[in-house]
């Protein structure tokens, strides 16, 4: 199948090559020519710019957009609007907010162009594991992309299957879902990322409080010598809080238990906000979800070691590179 995709930054580039390698056909533009000579290397088709870049897609025409959420994005799905044909579909695969994914799908359909959200996780880490995608659209639009959305998911992988799935959406034990109408996908997607942000925090505080019962000048029998990486990868192994978060974690204390690369400033992507916002509209309470975005706006005014392991984890997982710790003057 082909598809044009725009963006070619830390995902999108890695989306064309893995469906490149297995079989799909990719036109790509970024503003980057770099980026896009990048990709024509490895067997992309280059565009110039948005015109071009429609011109050499046969119809029905499908264009995955991989651009920050906001004007860059907006602006580029008004002018694919007005470059494509009724039947075409407009994919967003970034951090969009689902109430603007609303609005546009309505806007499109009016011109006979169909519109997709997709929800995207996988990081820089998803040309070899394979992106998680929620996906919000109309039923037909989602199933005739269908063998885009397969080939990009991880598939089963080694992950056992959970008991009890018949007469449930398959697609599911592959790593993607239809979640609903437009909207929906990046609804879903941005649950998801307010849940990472209370993960990211439990971990952080809990190695924050370890570390912390090392400090000297405790009385005999109060302090302690815990070392950081070795309890991080224990507890891979067997323990209850496993995941791939506390995996980059480990990777990271490894290399130096201080993360003395790491300022301890967090950003945060936005949807952490919009899911506390969704939690205030639909009156359910989210305590460790505002407390871990709350603990990221501070973080910029003061470090601490525990943010430090956000950080680290940001790296990890999504390549996100914050301020680097700065020496003291002397």
């Amino acid at each position: 199948m082909q598809l044009g995709i725009i963006g070619l930054g830390r995902m999108g580039g890695n989306i064309a090559r893995r469906l490149m390698k297995n079989g799909h056909g990719t036109v790509v533009y970024d503003r980057a020519q770099q980026a896009v000579q990048a990709l024509t290397a490895d067997g992309s088709v280059g565009a110039a710019d948005l015109a071009d870049l429609v011109s050499k897609l046969a119809a029905p025409r499908a264009i995955w957009v991989m651009l920050p959420a906001g004007a860059i994005t907006e602006g580029t799905i008004n002018t694919l609007a007005g470059l494509m044909s009724p039947g075409d579909v407009i994919i967003d695969g970034g951090n969009t907010n689902w109430k603007d994914d609303v609005r546009r799908a309505k806007s499109l359909a009016a011109k006979g162009l169909d519109y997709i959200d997709v929800g995207t996780s996988g990081g820089v880490w998803g040309l070899e594991r394979g992106y998680c995608m929620m996906i919000g659209g109309k039923a037909e639009t989602v199933t005739r992309l269908d063998p885009i959305f397969a080939t990009l998911a991880p598939g089963m992988g080694d992950v056992p299957r959970t008991p009890n799935r018949e007469g449930h959406d398959p697609r599911a034990e592959q790593g993607y879902i239809h979640a609903g109408p437009p909207g929906a996908g990046h609804f879903v997607k941005m649950i998801h990322n307010g849940i990472e942000y209370g993960l990211m925090q439990a971990y952080a505080e809990g190695f924050d409080i370890l570390r912390s019962a090392n400090a000297e000048g405790k009385a005999e029998g109060e302090s302690f010598d815990f070392k950081m990486a070795d309890i991080a990868e224990v507890w891979r192994r067997g323990s209850v809080v496993t995941s791939w978060l506390l995996d980059l974690t480990a990777s990271a204390m490894a290399s130096d238990s201080e993360l003395t690369e790491y300022s301890g400033f967090v950003e945060d992507s936005g949807e952490g906000r919009w899911t506390i916002e969704a939690a205030i509209d639909q009156a359910v309470p989210a305590e460790v979800l505002t407390a871990a975005l709350y603990t990221r706006f501070r973080s910029r005014q003061e470090h601490t070691y525990a943010e430090k392991i956000l950080s680290a984890m940001r790296k990890g997982f999504g390549g996100h590179v914050e301020p680097k710790a700065v020496e003291p003057k002397a």
